[in-house]
């Protein structure tokens, strides 16, 4: 999947470059690299199943996710009067501009303490297990950006110092590998370990972005900048977990989550 999420982005970044004016009209377009942490927000989430019409059961993980390092590209344009495409934008449009953003972290769920009940012919039963996932996102963002100048002078004469907000929908194409241990348990069913298989899924997020730029050079600036991305997703997994006797049964789960990441980046640009 993350394959083809990369032929996907060098396939924009083709294409933009294709399309890009002559470099006599000046489009003030820019290329950046970025790098920073990524903090994702703790989100309690369960799963559940039902292998027979006697027995269900339903397991709850904290979700305490571990920090991790964020890259990313950024490729954008303001919408200045010069034009970009050949249009000729309105002075006022200088303002405002758009610009794509991948990104790619690890995301892993540390090793927590999650809880699972059970119901056997009507008898109830709990226990706890340990939990953790191994994982991973690539977001690709499609931002809708303003921007405001601060200290202009005859080179920048925009300004040097570029406060920015930008909001837009996103793709995240994310994966997980779950695994549990039992810490206790007394019941007839979920005896098992479990080291599940890794899926992937892709899902639309919302994301948000406020930054601070700052024109060290006519076509050079560095970018800091803060970052939240909300998306839900949910994988399905086939469970084997054991049991006794005529209890033994291969089944299906769905495991639900939501994710709030917040990260933030420090990059540089260059602008043409």
């Amino acid at each position: 999947m993350l394959k083809k999420t990369y032929r996907v982005v060098g396939l924009l970044l083709l294409l933009a470059a294709l399309l890009l004016p002559p470099m006599g009209a000046r489009a003030e377009m820019y290329v950046e690299a970025y790098l920073g942490g990524v903090f994702p927000s703790s989100q309690s989430f369960s799963y559940s199943a039902t292998p027979t019409n006697f027995y269900t059961y339903n397991v709850n993980a904290p979700g305490k996710y571990d920090p991790a390092v964020i890259g990313g590209l950024k490729l954008g344009t303001w919408f200045v009067k010069e034009g970009f495409l050949g249009f000729n934008y309105p002075d006022w449009m200088k303002y405002l501009g758009f610009f794509l953003d991948f990104s790619y972290h690890r995301l892993n769920l540390r090793r927590q303490q999650a809880t699972y009940s059970e119901v056997f012919a009507g008898l109830a039963n709990t226990g706890q297990l340990n939990y953790s996932a191994d994982g991973s996102i690539a977001t690709l963002a499609f931002m809708f950006a303003g921007r405001y100048g601060f200290f202009p002078d005859s080179e920048v004469p925009f300004g040097r110092l570029q406060p920015y907000v930008a909001v837009g929908p996103a793709l995240c194409f994310i994966s997980q590998r779950p695994r549990f241990s039992f810490s206790t348990f007394s019941g007839p069913f979920l005896t098992d370990d479990e080291d599940l298989s890794s899926k992937t899924n892709t899902a639309v997020a919302l994301a948000v972005e406020a930054g601070l730029r700052y024109m060290a050079l006519k076509n050079v600036s560095i970018d800091a900048s803060f970052k939240y991305r909300y998306a839900a997703t949910s994988f399905d997994y086939t469970v084997n977990p054991g049991g006794n006797g005529f209890f033994v049964a291969t089944h299906d789960i769905k495991m639900d989550s939501t994710l709030q990441l917040f990260s933030f980046q420090l990059g540089a640009a260059y602008h043409f």
